[in-house]
């Protein structure tokens, strides 16, 4: 890999949203977790999935390895940085797309916490019942499969999300499920990637 065309290429497609700097590698190099930090070559800010599916891309064609960043609450070294790679940070995606309170669901964006939509619910008469006890990106939670300590009662990450959208390691942009509670229409893609735990492709 040449590292100086694989820096330009990231910046060519993000600008100042692609940064080499020691302090952003530092504050991308681990969780919450107790390993020693492992700093990244570059960290990545992706606007859209779009963004995100050119990043893999480039990355594919250099051979670099690519972790994926949300709060960076984990405890088990999911977002452990890779001195061969990049860390791709989504904290720019962060919208609440649509609310449906009287189907009860929603689209968001994978930045998007818990507390953040819960907060965005609360003068509709609804709630988001998952609460693994951190302050989580719901697309990290989707990819740990999340439960929490109300889970009995309404179940884990895998029984709530209906439907994702997720680049593959190739790039590609694929959309699983939908907005019904059950269908029969092909595999069940979404319950593959929950709890897949970032290994199959970027929620």
């Amino acid at each position: 890999m040449n590292l100086e065309t694989f820096n330009n290429e990231l910046t060519a497609l993000l600008a100042d949203r692609y940064s080499i700097s020691e302090s952003a590698r530092n504050n991308h190099a681990r969780g919450e977790d107790i390993f020693d930090p492992v700093l990244p070559l570059g960290v990545a800010f992706p606007n859209t999935t779009e963004e995100v599916s050119q990043i893999v891309i480039i990355c594919n064609n250099h051979s670099v390895p690519i972790v994926p960043f949300g709060m960076g609450t984990s405890l088990e070294g999911h977002v452990l940085g890779n001195e061969k790679g990049i860390t791709v940070s989504l904290e720019k995606m962060n919208s609440i797309i649509e609310v449906n309170a009287e189907d009860f669901d929603c689209r968001v964006e994978a930045y998007v916490t818990r507390k953040q939509l819960d907060e965005h619910l609360r003068d509709q008469g609804v709630f988001f019942p998952i609460d693994p006890g951190a302050e989580a990106t719901l697309a990290g939670m989707a990819a740990t499969s999340a439960s929490g300590t109300m889970a009995v009662r309404y179940g884990t990450m895998k029984t709530m999300v209906l439907g994702l959208t997720v680049v593959l390691p190739n790039g590609d942009i694929i959309k699983t499920g939908g907005r019904t509670k059950k269908t029969s229409a092909g595999y069940n893609l979404t319950g593959l990637f929950v709890g897949s735990e970032g290994t199959l492709g970027i929620i």
